[in-house]
């Protein structure tokens, strides 16, 4: 039984695949295949049931899994002690939503840097839906995204959150909400769903919603005249520097966007767990600053 054997089985029983782990540690399936095989060979006793769907573990399999987390708990607690941060290196895939990416996220990768000067780093920009199905998939080792994720596996750290305000063409006057678009976030996200119920319980059926997945379109939309918007105001006011749309009163708001930096927690002190603690100190700089007015 070797160590390589342990952390393959903890990844095949994690992800509930052969193909998935395979992807995950950038080798190839019969060579998964293969340490599995040589493991249960080696304990004389089967650790997963293998079905159309994937495999699932065995009564043995469920005990040897604790086992096997306390191992790679151990691991990462001898990384965390021994090895000094500035001497790290590794990838970390970060995912975050746009709000984020067009905010503090310079500001948290320049002191990630910093820290661990030695990291490789992944960023994507996504929707938050698309995000935490990454996580969860292990596809992600970080995302920052409208929070919480509300699985066991997951550990989330609350960052600030984002102020919504209304925003108009420089040249609309008094618009009504139950005849003009009200542009907004993606339909999959909580803004829309809440915004959508807000409208129509207000305006009825009359009230439409131009989704958008990028919040920079949603800003143009705005600015050419195609109809008003609810987002986030730390963006917004730029542009209501610069003459290109204006702010209004409609009467009512929906409450702040909870964000969080999300991560599995597999063992205390990981590099996703220190990440998440550096956004968390930058994003709260940001917010403690003129610079997101600027």
């Amino acid at each position: 039984m070797t160590l390589e054997q342990i952390l393959t089985f903890l990844q095949v029983a994690r992800l509930g695949g052969v193909r998935r782990a395979a992807q995950q540690m950038h080798i190839s399936q019969p060579a998964i295949s293969a340490r599995i095989s040589s493991l249960e060979s080696d304990l004389a006793v089967k650790l997963f049931t293998r079905g159309p769907k994937g495999v699932s573990l065995t009564k043995q399999g469920i005990i040897f899994r604790g086992h096997a987390e306390k191992i790679a708990v151990a691991l990462e607690d001898i990384k965390t002690e021994v090895v000094p941060a500035e001497s790290k290196s590794s990838l970390l895939r970060i995912g975050v939503a746009e709000t984020v990416a067009q905010t503090w996220l310079p500001a948290f990768l320049q002191q990630l840097s910093l820290k661990y000067p030695k990291i490789n780093i992944e960023i994507s920009v996504d929707l938050s839906v698309n995000l935490r199905e990454g996580l969860l998939e292990r596809a992600y080792d970080l995302v920052v995204l409208m929070g919480p994720v509300s699985e066991y596996s997951v550990d989330n750290i609350l960052m600030p959150t984002f102020k919504l305000a209304w925003y108009k063409p420089i040249d609309m006057i008094s618009p009504d909400l139950s005849n003009i678009p009200v542009i907004s976030y993606h339909r999959t996200s909580r803004p829309y769903r809440v915004l959508n119920q807000e409208l129509h319980a207000r305006y009825g059926s009359k009230a439409k919603i131009f989704p958008t997945n990028s919040l920079s379109a949603g800003f143009d939309m705005i600015a050419t005249g195609i109809g008003v918007g609810l987002m986030p105001e730390i963006l917004g006011e730029r542009l209501v520097k610069e003459g290109r749309i204006a702010n209004f009163d409609a009467g009512w708001l929906l409450t702040d966007l909870d964000f969080t930096a999300s991560y599995i927690a597999d063992s205390k002190g990981t590099l996703p767990e220190q990440a998440a603690k550096i956004a968390q100190q930058a994003a709260n700089l940001f917010f403690e600053t003129d610079e997101g007015f600027l």
